[in-house]
């Protein structure tokens, strides 16, 4: 008997590939999906010619329906445009985490419901939890490859409907699983490029589609002495070393950038460190109260988790306090905060907060 029907977003990689042959196994029965929100000709990977012969191999294989679902109008909305204005404004955005809330466990769950789908899968290494009659979102066993950080968006509504098959899995155990299935995708090599970037150089994609990103101005030190002069802020990330064309007695960095002046801040590592964060957009996973709490810290999503506390400043702003200093802590970026293995709360940061 079918224990009902799943969606599974099919990329073409070994990752969704082997989701989607988990599941069967499970007793599901499942429509692999692939999403076509680039031109394939425009597509670095996910959506190319290439990931949707390979996803449309799979569910052959698989003897499951594949279908192919345009959301370029949508992901232009909701990822390429806010991602432009982001860097125009002086932030470093994380698209992946917009993509995951609007598109692929958005719009694309608005998809699998009109099919009659009972659940969405993916390829993510996250996990869902029931504990104390809620749904919460938990890193993956695999901390190493574990992507719960870029789904922190995702609520109680999500999460009653989602799987994540690979969530108790090794990367290891998944590319020998999926060989011995005889997936084509066993051995393909993990994607690391925004789908939308070519050669993941964000610079020369801003020079193209937004050229007013190209706006020369002062940088300056943290007295606000000029230093030097800069390209355009867009083309600038906090923590930034290369490509200033600074010399000195010591190393300069990206300290912050200023929009409403167009000004780049620069100086010594020591004012790259910050004692925590202002974040808005917060999202509560589990949908629970906004509440304190301490625990751990993540503002990157291959930084080492740094112990914290959480403090809300209401039902959608925080902040978050680190025991020791951080660096680089990105305006623009996500930031959130677990305890154990929970992700309890993330948003947007703000602003970085001076020792």
């Amino acid at each position: 008997m079918s224990r009902g029907v799943v969606v599974v977003g099919l990329s073409g990689g070994v990752d969704s590939s082997a989701a989607a042959a988990l599941l069967l196994d499970q007793g599901y029965d499942c429509v692999g999906v692939t999403l076509r929100h680039l031109p394939p000709e425009a597509a670095n990977t996910c959506c190319s010619l290439e990931a949707i012969v390979d996803a449309r191999r799979v569910a052959k294989r698989l003897g499951i329906r594949h279908e192919i679902v345009d959301m370029e109008e949508p992901f232009r909305r909701a990822v390429i445009e806010p991602f432009e204005e982001a860097y125009l404004a002086g932030r470093t955005p994380n698209p992946c985490a917009w993509c995951n809330r609007s598109i692929k466990f958005g719009a694309l769950w608005e998809w699998a419901r009109g099919i009659g789908a009972d659940y969405l899968a993916t390829g993510h290494y996250a996990r869902v939890v029931e504990r104390n009659g809620r749904r919460e979102l938990w890193r993956a066993v695999d901390r190493e490859k574990d992507q719960s950080y870029i789904l922190y968006a995702l609520g109680p509504d999500d999460l009653a409907h989602v799987l994540f098959p690979l969530g108790t899995w090794t990367k290891a155990e998944v590319r020998a699983f999926a060989a011995a299935r005889g997936l084509v995708t066993a051995a393909k090599p993990d994607s690391q490029e925004l789908c939308f970037v070519p050669q993941n150089d964000y610079r020369r994609y801003l020079e193209t589609h937004r050229p007013e990103a190209v706006a020369p101005g002062d940088m300056v030190d943290p007295e606000g002495r000029p230093v030097g002069r800069h390209r355009g802020i867009a083309f600038y990330t906090v923590g930034q070393r290369r490509g200033l064309g600074l010399a000195g007695p010591e190393p300069w960095y990206v300290v912050r950038l200023e929009p409403d002046t167009n000004r780049v801040v620069v100086g010594p590592r020591q004012f790259v460190q910050s004692a925590g964060c202002v974040v808005e957009e917060v999202n509560y996973p589990d949908g629970g109260p906004p509440r304190a709490f301490v625990g751990e810290a993540l503002v990157r999503a291959h930084g080492r988790p740094a112990p914290c506390r959480w403090e809300p400043d209401g039902p959608d702003r925080a902040t978050l306090w680190f025991d020791t200093p951080q660096w680089a802590v990105t305006p623009g970026q996500v930031a959130v905060a677990y305890q154990g293995d929970q992700l309890v709360a993330g948003g947007r940061i703000r602003e970085a907060l001076a020792p």
